[in-house]
This record gives structure tokens, sequence and C-alpha cells, in this order.
């Protein structure tokens, strides 16, 4: 099979990495589940492997997902094959490893370079790739202090670039311009095409790193409308920042939706699962898509996406009539 790659500025990645916020466990936001419910530590860390062999280099994780555990176990999956890797971590966040409680946000420079200690210390590495900020929004003063601190952490060899997790327009291009600035991350996936915020990227020369490509899971195609995952599941616990889904329901809309397309995402022998990473990497040549997983299995059914590699413009521009974007 060729080589699928893509660029983070200067770092080539395989042309989809894995998200780790699932294979963190459970954690808590506002007293409710932030989580996907339980995952066995030994199976998320065969996992990894597994894509790892399977062509996927890249892995994007966050000191909050399950308050540090995330990190932890991605750093235990990668030992020994560091150096042939590219990890991103977030920060910004502030969380208890004992309670697994996340509460508030600090982003200020001394509060930056603890965090940071802290990562690379629970990933078992002396330098991070990407390092993300990991509040929504900020003011620009703010913004630009953060971004002066990161720069100087890749001047000192402690991270080899950075940007900005956030889906607002105006936060993405307090960044973008800036030299060691390489990747946006954002939602984006058959539902939601965020087509302003890939402009900025790739005006900028920017990695459009994609969150929720699979709208949480939805776009597996294994829920339907009697669905109902418990409130210690983040798509069940009542959080209204959730899009996809509402008191554990898959929300009707996006059934329907997924029900036009399904053709189209499942041509050529890919799975429903495969078929939402190939629109991704359709859509521009800066994507790169971060689907979750919670074992094997569903760590390789992402990687051999790239098998497949991307739809074709006819097929994007129908499932964008088909949705009412055309």
């Amino acid at each position: 099979m060729q080589e699928f790659t893509r660029k983070i500025g200067e770092i080539k990645v395989s042309a989809m990495g894995l998200g780790c916020w699932a294979i963190g466990g459970q954690f808590f936001l506002d007293g409710k589940a932030d989580g996907y419910g339980n995952v066995e530590n030994g199976e998320s860390i065969r996992a990894v492997r597994q894509a790892y062999d399977l062509g996927i280099t890249f892995f994007d994780t966050a000191d909050a997902y399950g308050a540090g555990h995330s990190e932890v176990l991605l750093g235990k999956a990668l030992k020994g094959i560091r150096d042939k890797v590219v990890i991103a971590s977030k920060f910004g966040n502030l969380y208890n490893e004992e309670t697994k409680e996340v509460s508030g946000v600090d982003s200020s420079p001394a509060y930056i370079r603890k965090a940071l200690k802290e990562s690379l210390r629970r990933l078992q590495t002396d330098y991070i790739d990407l390092y993300l900020l990991h509040i929504w929004s900020l003011p620009k003063e703010e913004a630009e202090i953060v971004a002066e601190t990161l720069d100087e952490l890749v001047q000192e060899g402690l991270i080899r670039a950075y940007g900005w997790s956030t889906d607002l327009l105006d936060c993405a291009k307090m960044f973008a311009s800036r030299k060691n600035c390489s990747a946006i991350e954002h939602n984006l996936n058959i539902f939601e095409s965020a087509e302003a915020i890939i402009d900025i990227c790739e005006s900028n020369n920017l990695a459009s790193i994609n969150r929720s490509p699979l709208a949480m899971g939805l776009l597996s195609g294994k829920f339907n409308t009697n669905t109902k995952l418990p409130q210690n599941d983040v798509r069940g616990a009542g959080h209204e920042w959730v899009q996809y889904f509402e008191d554990g329901k898959p929300k009707q809309e996006f059934l329907d939706k997924l029900s036009s397309v399904r053709e189209i995402l499942t041509s050529g022998g890919r799975s429903l699962v495969q078929g939402a990473l190939a629109y991704i990497w359709a859509v521009g040549d800066n994507t790169i898509p971060i689907p979750g997983f919670r074992n094997v299995k569903q760590a390789e059914e992402n990687a051999r996406a790239m098998e497949f590699g991307p739809l074709s413009k006819e097929q994007i521009n129908e499932i964008d009539y088909i949705l009412g974007r055309k």
C-alpha cells in the first residue's frame, strides 16, 4: 500500500491520527460524566500498538482526558517507538488526578510550563510534537501571551509546534499567522462542513486537525432510534454542548441525514466509518481526522480507512447536495 501522509508544519504524519479522549476512561465535568464509559487499559494499549502497526503515526490526547490517564496510557503504549510517532497534547484545563474532576481553566505562562512538565512525565517523553491550547476562547491580549510562551517552549526544544483547539474563527486567526503555529483543531464531519476555518488553515498552510469526524460515534451506524446511552457516557450525561445526542439518544435529524448518504459513504467496499473519514480527506489537502476508539477492533477499522483514501470530488458534491449545502 502506498504511504498516505499529511503534514503538520514540517512534521510528516499519517493522513489520519487517533483521538485518545475515550481511552482516558471516566472523568467528570460540571459533575457529569465526560468520558465514554468503562474502558480496559490493556485493550487501549493494544489498540494503539495495532494502529501503529497499520500505519498510524499520529496520536492526539490532552491532559484533561481522564484527568491525566489518557496521557499515561499513551506513554506506555508508545514506549520504544516514541521517535517514530507524533504526539499532540493539549493544555489549559484544571483537573484533579485523584477525583477525576475537571474544573476551570488557566492560561498563565507559569501554568502552561507546569502543565507541560506534567504531560511530559505522563507521556514518558522529553518533548511534545504539537501542543494545543484547549481553551475555547481567550481575549486577544491573553492569547498573545499564550503564544509568546509557546514560542519560548519551541525555542527550548520542549515542543516542536503549537496550535489551538477551537471552532471560533476569531481565535483561529489570532494564532494562524504565527511562525510556530502549525495547526488548528476543530470539528469536521459530514454534518458540519467548517469551510471558513478550513480556509484559514489552507491560506496559512496549517494542518486542519479534525475532531468528531464520526460525530461522537453516530457515523458508525450502530445507533438507531431505540438507542439509549447511559449517564456514565458523555453522550448520555446531559451536557448541553453535545451536538449529536440528547439525553443519550441520537438526534433523529442526524440519523435521517446519515441514511440519505449511506450508499455513497459505503462505496468501494468501505464501512460507514471508513466512508465518513474518506469524506474528510476529500474536503481539503490539509485535513487530518482523529477518530476516537475504545478497543482494537475500532482502531483497526479506523486505520484501514487509509487503504481506501478519499472520496471523489463528485461524491463530495453529491453528499453536499443531498444534505442541502449546494
